[in-house]
């Protein structure tokens, strides 16, 4: 069985501004990097409609569960927005658009 990358999608609704989103998020930048099998995360904000959130590849599912059982995702767990979806990567269309999934 031939295990592909995976996209996890958090989303939820800011309650300040985004100086504030980003300071009281800059603590946890850090040990998501460190996160095993977490190739990256982009974070994402859109002011206009006070939502923000991340994008974040996996090297498998593996890792993708344990984040999403880990001690970061059970603090956000009490916010009533929370949108979490987990998407298998298409490797042969996302290297023809350039995604940097490799």
């Amino acid at each position: 069985m031939t295990t592909s990358a995976k996209i996890l999608q958090i989303n939820y609704k800011l309650n300040g501004p985004r100086a504030e989103y980003e300071r009281e998020n800059l603590p946890y930048a850090e040990p998501i990097a460190n996160i095993p099998d977490l190739r990256w995360k982009v974070w994402i904000i859109n002011e206009a409609k006070s939502e923000a959130g991340g994008i974040y590849l996996f090297d498998n599912d593996t890792a993708v569960q344990a984040f999403l059982n880990g001690p970061i995702v059970a603090e956000m767990k009490g916010d009533p927005t929370l949108s979490i979806k987990a998407f298998d990567v298409i490797a042969e269309l996302t290297t023809i658009t350039r995604g940097p999934v490799k």
